[in-house]
């Protein structure tokens, strides 16, 4: 693990590298470039390799609302998983929504993807809701760190 470097996205190699994760692990969201672009504006984005190798990536999005809520999500490529490298994204994220200025934590998983929530639950998180979008057949759940966990 000594090897893993997680960078914040800077320009479009990057970003093409953390869309091509995120379209991977969530195919029912695919996104192209531009929308990439638009997310980084709004959100911080960052790719974890293992040497020069692309493992993953990450995505926080900032507190919100009278509770400051932010949501922390870290994907990694199926051939990496189970290495500690979706551990060292996700505590990257959440210490980076902490220093934002949230007080609660959440995540979001498509359903199908066990490998995800299962890592959510290890870490303290809890189902809160579970939806289709409008005009989709994809089911997604939404996931809250529960409040007494958020300090493992």
């Amino acid at each position: 693990m000594t090897d893993l470097r997680i960078e914040p996205v800077v320009g479009d190699e990057m970003a093409e590298e953390w869309r091509h994760v995120h379209n991977v692990i969530v195919p029912p969201a695919a996104m192209g470039l531009d929308d990439v672009r638009e997310r980084s504006r709004r959100n911080r984005l960052e790719n974890a390799y293992l040497g020069d190798v692309l493992v993953g990536c990450s995505t926080v999005r900032p507190p919100h609302g009278e509770d400051a809520v932010a949501t922390v999500i870290a994907r990694v490529l199926p051939d990496y998983r189970r290495r500690g490298f979706g551990t060292a994204l996700y505590e990257k994220g959440l210490d980076h929504a902490r220093e934002l200025g949230a007080k609660v934590i959440e995540t979001c998983v498509l359903a199908v993807n066990g490998d995800g929530t299962r890592f959510a639950r290890a870490r303290g998180f809890v189902e809160v809701d579970r939806y289709v979008l409008d005009g989709e057949s994809d089911e997604w759940i939404d996931l809250r760190l529960e409040q007494d966990r958020e300090a493992v």
